[in-house]
C-alpha cells in the first residue's frame, strides 16, 4: 500500500518531495527512485543510449552541434514526460489534445512532470506585449481600476463623483422644450439571449427598451425571444420620456428618472435627446470634473462608465484607441513610397503604381488624364504645382462629366478618367478588396507610423486620465523593468490606508513577478515592448522568470541554451535562477555551451565524440571536474586547457578599403553616436543586452543600405547620414533560421546540388536508353518516385484519439522512388543510395563533376561532412543550418564588396564548432568582404580585426560607444564590461595591447 501510495505522489508535483524522502528512509536500497534512469534511447542519432540522471540537480548536457543533445533532451526525455501525462487522462480528454508519437527508448524510470522551456519566440501577434504575456499587465490594470485617482483629460484636475442632482442640473441646461429619454444602460457589452432580462422587466412594469441600438416594446417581444448568445450586445431600459420645462415638476421628474436609472444599472445613465438637435450623453454617478468638462472620449463618442480592469486593456473595445483599435499604430501608404526619386517625371515613371494599375493602357491614359488637368509629362515631379502633386495622389473630389464620345472605346476613356480619384484611394481600394499579391505589392508602399490619437499608448484617453504615484497605466509600462519594480516598491507609501488594503495584494503580485523578470537579466525590457520584437532568448527567460514564480517542485524542467543573448556579466544571475529553480527540489537539465553554466553543473554529460553518425554515445558523465580525464572529451579538452581558440598572429589593420559611417544614430536608445563600419575586416558589435546593438546594426545599418541601393525600399528613421555605401554592392544576413519548414527539404535540395545530381543520373546510358529526363529522379514529381507514399518513403496512419503512425513505406522500402528508377545506377550507386550518403562520402563519390565536388567540400570545410544528402531540415539545428548557408555563400563567386551581417551565429556551437565557424569568416574576410557580427562569445570576439563595444548599461542606460579599435583596446576600457571580461583571454604574447582608445559619446554612468 505505501509503495503505490508513493508511486502515485511521485506522479503528482506537489507531493514529488514527500514521496522521495519517503523512499530514502523507509524503502529498501533497490525502491530508491534517486535518479532517471534512461536504457537505450535511439532517437536520430543516439546510440541506444543508457544513462542515469540524478534528480533534484543542475544538469547540463553539451557536446558538439548535432551530437545528440536535443535528441536525448527534448525527443526523449521531455517527449516521453509529455506523453505519458497525455496517456493518463481519459480516451475522452485526449481527443481534445495534442497526441503524442512514443520516443525511441525502450524505458525511462524515475520521470518527473516535465516542463520544456526552449528556444520558440513569444507570441507574433502586434498586441502582445511584455506585460501581457508575464501577466504583470494585468495586475496593473486591477491596481489601476480599484486603487488609481482620475483625472480630467482637458484640465487634468482630479476627478470626483457625480451626484443626481448634479448630471439633472446639466441635462436642464439643454433648453427647454427638449425632447428626452432617460435610459437605464442595464447591458453593458455582455454576451448572452437576456430571454429572463425581458420577463423580469416586463414583470417590474417597464414598457420600453433600446435592444442594441433599436427601440423595441416590451410587450411586443415574443416569450421566447432571445439575442444570439454569443454575441455582445446592448440593453437600455426607458425609464422616463420628458420634455423639459422650467417648472419644477418637470425638474422633480427628470431628478427621478434620473436617480432611478443609475439604481437600475449601477450608478450609470443616458439622456438622449431626440428631435432635430439630437444628441445622446453618458453619465456615471461615479465621477465628475469639478471645472464642469465632460469626461467624454471624441474618438468614441463614450464616457467614463467605470473604473474596471477592462478599461485599461487595450484587446477591449472598452479601453482601446478607437483610432488605432489597440495597436497603438497606423499603416499607412507614405508619398515617399510613391515618389522615391521626385526628379523623374511621370512619363519615366515617377509613381510606379500609376504604371503597374494601369498595365499596358499606360502612356495613353496618362496622357489624356494630364492633358485634362495640365500636367506635362516631361516635368520632374518635384517641379509639379502643390496643386497638381495632390491630384495626383488624392484626386480633386469633382465629377468631371465625359466629353462627347464616337464609340465605344471612348466612353471607356472617358470613364476611366472620370473615375480617376487619385493614386492613394486607389491603392487603400485595392489594398482592400484585391488579391493576395495585390495587397502584398501595395503594402511595399506603407510605413508603420504612430498613431497620432493616442501617441503610441493604444488606450482612450480616459484610461490614460487615471494616474497612480503620478504616472498612468503607459507611463508605467513604458519604464524599463528596474525602474517599473522601484516604483512599485515606493508606491504603498504614497497610498492612504484603504488604498492599501485595496491595492496591497496586485502590488505584491506585479512587483514579485517583476523580481523575477530582473533575476534572468532582463532590466532593460520594458512592459510595452511588444513580444513580437523579443529575440528566442529574452522569450525563453521571460519563460523562465513566469515558472520562477509557480514556486512548483518535484517538475523536471528543460531549457534549450538560456544564455542567448546574454553578456558575460549578466551571466551569473541566470546561472543563481537555474540554482534556485534547483533548490525548490527540482531537476534541471540545462543544453548548455557556456563555459561558466557547465562549471556551475552538479551534473554534466558531454555528448559526442562527434556529431551525426559521428555522435549519439556518451563520452563522459559526472561532475564537471570529471571531464578532465575524459580522453574522449572535446568539452573536456576545451574546459581544462587540453585544446583551444587560438589568438591570430595577425589583425588586420588597413584603412585603404574606407569605412561605412552612420552620422548621428539616434533610433531606440542610441545617443546621436557615429558609427564606423571599416570594410575589409572581420567586426564585431558587443555590449550589455538592451545596449543598442540590434538597433545599430539591423535597424539602421542595414535599413539605411537596403535604402540606399534601392530608394523604393523604406528610409529608417534615427539616422543623419550613411557614408562609403558605394563600396558595397551586396548585402547579406546569415541567421539560423530553418532551411525549410517541410520534411521534404533537405541540404541536398537547399544547396541546389540535387539537380546536378539528378542531370548526373539523367545522363547515364540506361536513363538515355529509357529516355529518363531529371525530373525522374525527383521524390516530389510523379513518373519517377513511389506513389504510394508519394516520394516520402513513409505514410500516415490516423489513430483518432492516438497519435498519428508513421509507417515504413512497403512498396519502396522507404526509398522514396519506385523499382524502374532505382534500377538506374551510378557507380553502383541509385539516387536513394546517393541521398542516404554522408556528405563526405558524396564529395568523393562525385569528384568528378566539379560543380557537385565544390559544393559539397564546401560543406564538409563547415564541419557538416556527417549529414546525409537527404536529410530532413527540420531534423538541423540552428547552427547546423546556419554554417549550411554560410557553405551555399562560398560557392557564390567572391565580389570581394559584399557585406555580411549576423546576429549571434556562435549560438549552439561547441568550441570545436565554433573553432570552425571562425575559419569560414576569416575565409570571407581574406576575400575582400566585411563580416558585421553582434556577439557575446568571448573566444569570437577576441579574434576579431575591430570591435564596437556599446554601452555602459542596457535600456536607457546604454546607446554609447563606449571603445572601437581591436580587441586589445576594448579590454582597456575602464567603463566596459566586455572589456573586464575580456581582457584574461588577451593575455597572450601573440596579442600585444595597444595603447585605449575612446568612444565616440559621452558616457553617462
Amino acid at each position: 500500500m505505501f509503495t503505490r501510495g508513493a508511486r502515485r505522489a511521485g506522479r503528482c508535483g506537489g507531493f514529488a518531495l514527500d514521496w522521495q524522502q519517503a523512499c530514502r528512509d523507509f524503502l529498501p536500497e533497490r525502491f530508491r527512485l534517486d535518479a532517471i534512469e534512461i536504457r537505450r534511447a535511439s532517437a536520430h542519432n543516439l546510440q541506444a543510449v543508457s544513462l542515469s540522471l540524478p534528480r533534484d540537480r543542475l544538469i547540463v548536457m553539451t557536446g558538439v552541434s548535432g551530437s545528440g543533445k536535443s535528441s536525448l533532451a527534448f525527443d526523449t526525455i521531455f517527449a516521453e514526460g509529455q506523453r505519458r501525462y497525455v496517456e493518463s487522462l481519459s480516451a475522452y480528454a485526449r481527443q481534445f489534445l495534442e497526441q503524442f508519437e512514443k520516443p525511441d527508448v525502450e524505458s525511462i524510470d524515475g520521470l518527473s512532470p516535465a516542463i520544456a522551456i526552449d528556444q520558440k519566440t513569444a507570441s507574433r501577434s502586434p498586441r502582445s506585449t511584455v506585460g501581457t504575456v508575464t501577466e504583470v499587465y494585468d495586475y496593473l490594470r486591477l491596481l489601476y481600476a480599484r486603487v488609481g485617482s482620475v483625472h480630467c483629460p482637458t484640465c487634468q484636475a482630479p476627478v470626483s463623483a457625480q451626484s443626481p442632482e448634479r448630471i439633472a442640473e446639466q441635462v436642464a441646461s439643454w433648453g427647454d422644450g427638449a425632447r428626452l429619454q432617460v435610459l437605464a444602460p442595464v447591458v453593458r457589452g455582455r454576451k448572452g439571449d437576456y430571454n429572463a432580462l425581458f420577463h423580469q422587466l416586463r414583470k417590474e412594469g417597464f414598457t420600453r427598451a433600446r435592444i442594441d441600438g433599436e427601440a423595441h416594446l416590451l410587450e411586443e417581444l415574443p416569450d421566447d425571444h432571445r439575442l444570439a448568445r454569443h454575441k455582445t450586445h446592448q440593453i437600455d431600459v426607458v425609464m422616463d420620456r420628458i420634455v423639459l420645462k422650467a417648472d419644477e415638476t418637470t425638474r422633480q421628474r427628470l431628478l427621478d428618472a434620473i436617480s432611478a436609472a443609475l439604481r437600475k444599472s449601477d450608478g450609470f445613465v443616458i439622456v438622449q435627446r431626440v428631435g432635430e438637435a439630437a444628441r445622446e450623453q453618458f453619465f456615471a454617478s461615479h465621477l465628475a470634473c469639478p471645472n464642469g468638462h465632460a469626461l467624454a472620449d471624441e474618438a468614441s463618442g463614450g464616457a467614463l462608465e467605470e473604473m474596471a480592469p477592462r478599461l485599461f486593456s487595450f484587446n477591449s473595445p472598452y479601453g482601446a484607441c478607437a483610432a488605432c483599435e489597440g495597436l497603438g499604430a497606423h499603416h499607412e501608404i507614405a508619398e515617399s513610397a510613391l515618389i522615391p526619386d521626385p526628379s523623374k517625371s511621370l512619363r519615366e515613371g515617377a509613381i510606379g503604381p500609376l504604371e503597374r494599375f494601369s498595365g499596358r493602357y499606360y502612356q495613353a491614359f496618362l496622357r489624356m488624364l494630364a492633358a485634362r488637368h495640365e500636367i506635362d509629362l516631361d516635368t520632374p515631379y518635384r517641379k509639379l504645382s502643390n496643386r497638381q502633386k495632390r491630384f495626383l495622389l488624392y484626386g480633386d473630389g469633382k465629377n468631371v462629366a465625359p466629353e462627347a464620345s464616337s464609340g465605344d472605346e471612348a466612353s471607356a476613356w472617358e470613364e476611366m478618367l472620370n473615375a480617376f480619384d487619385g493614386v492613394v484611394p486607389i491603392l487603400k481600394r485595392r489594398h482592400r478588396d484585391g488579391s493576395d499579391a495585390s495587397r502584398a505589392y501595395i503594402e511595399g508602399f506603407m510605413r508603420q507610423t504612430t498613431c497620432p490619437a493616442c501617441e503610441g499608448a493604444r488606450l482612450k484617453p480616459l484610461a490614460l486620465s487615471v494616474q497612480l504615484g503620478g504616472l498612468n497605466i503607459f507611463e508605467l509600462s513604458s519604464l524599463p523593468l528596474a525602474q517599473a519594480w522601484r516604483f512599485l516598491c515606493d508606491l504603498p507609501a504614497s497610498l492612504s490606508e484603504t488604498q492599501l488594503i485595496i491595492g496591497r495584494q496586485p502590488i505584491a503580485e506585479a512587483e514579485q513577478r517583476l523580481r523575477f523578470l530582473l533575476d534572468v537579466g532582463l532590466s532593460y525590457l520594458t512592459l510595452a515592448r511588444p513580444a513580437a520584437t523579443l529575440s528566442g532568448g529574452e522569450a525563453q527567460r521571460i519563460r523562465l522568470a513566469t515558472q520562477l514564480g509557480a514556486n512548483l517542485s518535484g517538475i523536471l524542467y528543460i531549457l534549450d541554451e538560456p544564455s542567448i543573448g546574454l553578456h558575460p556579466h549578466n551571466n551569473r544571475q541566470l546561472i543563481e535562477t537555474l540554482l534556485r529553480l534547483r533548490d525548490q527540489g527540482n531537476s534541471v537539465i540545462v543544453i548548455e555551451h557556456d563555459e561558466e553554466t557547465i562549471r556551475a553543473a552538479d551534473w554534466v554529460v558531454d555528448i559526442g565524440p562527434g556529431a551525426g553518425r559521428l555522435g549519439g554515445r556518451i563520452v563522459a558523465q559526472g561532475p564537471p571536474e570529471s571531464l578532465a580525464q575524459a580522453s574522449e572529451s572535446l568539452t573536456g579538452d576545451y574546459l581544462y586547457g587540453r585544446a583551444q581558440i587560438a589568438l591570430p598572429t595577425a589583425r588586420r589593420t588597413s584603412t585603404e578599403a574606407g569605412a561605412l559611417v552612420v552620422k548621428n544614430a539616434s533610433l531606440n536608445n542610441l545617443k546621436g553616436i557615429d558609427a564606423v563600419f571599416p570594410l575589409g575586416k572581420l567586426i564585431l558589435v558587443t555590449g550589455l543586452s538592451g545596449s543598442g546593438k540590434s538597433t545599430l546594426v539591423f535597424d539602421l545599418l542595414r535599413g539605411a543600405l537596403r535604402h540606399a541601393r534601392d530608394p523604393q525600399q523604406p528610409r529608417p528613421e534615427g539616422y543623419d547620414a550613411l557614408l562609403g555605401v558605394e563600396a558595397i554592392d551586396r548585402v547579406i544576413e546569415i541567421d539560423q533560421a530553418p532551411i525549410g519548414r517541410s520534411p521534404r527539404s533537405n541540404p541536398a535540395t537547399y544547396t541546389g546540388v540535387f539537380d546536378e545530381i539528378r542531370q548526373v543520373f539523367a545522363a547515364s546510358e540506361d536513363a538515355k536508353i529509357r529516355g529518363y529526363k531529371p525530373g525522374r529522379f525527383s521524390f516530389n514529381v510523379k513518373g519517377g518516385r513511389c506513389e504510394a507514399c508519394q516520394g516520402a518513403g513513409h505514410t500516415t496512419l490516423e489513430m483518432n484519439f492516438l497519435p498519428d503512425a508513421q509507417i515504413h513505406c512497403d512498396a519502396c522500402d522507404g526509398r522514396r522512388y519506385n523499382a524502374e528508377t532505382l534500377s538506374i545506377r551510378y557507380r553502383g550507386h541509385s539516387i536513394a543510395d546517393v541521398l542516404a550518403m554522408p556528405i563526405a562520402q558524396a564529395c568523393q563519390t562525385f569528384e568528378d563533376h566539379p560543380r557537385i565536388h565544390r559544393q559539397l567540400s564546401v560543406i564538409c570545410e563547415v564541419g557538416l561532412e556527417y549529414m546525409t544528402l537527404g536529410q530532413s531540415a527540420t531534423t538541423l539545428s540552428g547552427g547546423e543550418a546556419q554554417r549550411l548557408k554560410l557553405a551555399c555563400e562560398f560557392v557564390k563567386r567572391a565580389t570581394g564588396r559584399t557585406l555580411y551581417l549576423m546576429d549571434e551565429p556562435s549560438v549552439g556551437l561547441h568550441w570545436r564548432d565554433l573553432d570552425k565557424l571562425i575559419a569560414i569568416l576569416q575565409r570571407l574576410v581574406d576575400q575582400g568582404n566585411t563580416v558585421v557580427v553582434i556577439e557575446h562569445n568571448l573566444d569570437l570576439v577576441k579574434v576579431a580585426d575591430h570591435v564596437i563595444d556599446m554601452g555602459p548599461e542596457g535600456g536607457d542606460g546604454g546607446g554609447f560607444i563606449l571603445a572601437e579599435g581591436p580587441p586589445q583596446v576594448i579590454a582597456a576600457c575602464p567603463d566596459s564590461y566586455t572589456g573586464q571580461f575580456l581582457a584574461p583571454l588577451l593575455a597572450s604574447p601573440a596579442a600585444p595591447s595597444p595603447p585605449a582608445k575612446k568612444g565616440r559619446g559621452k558616457v553617462k554612468r
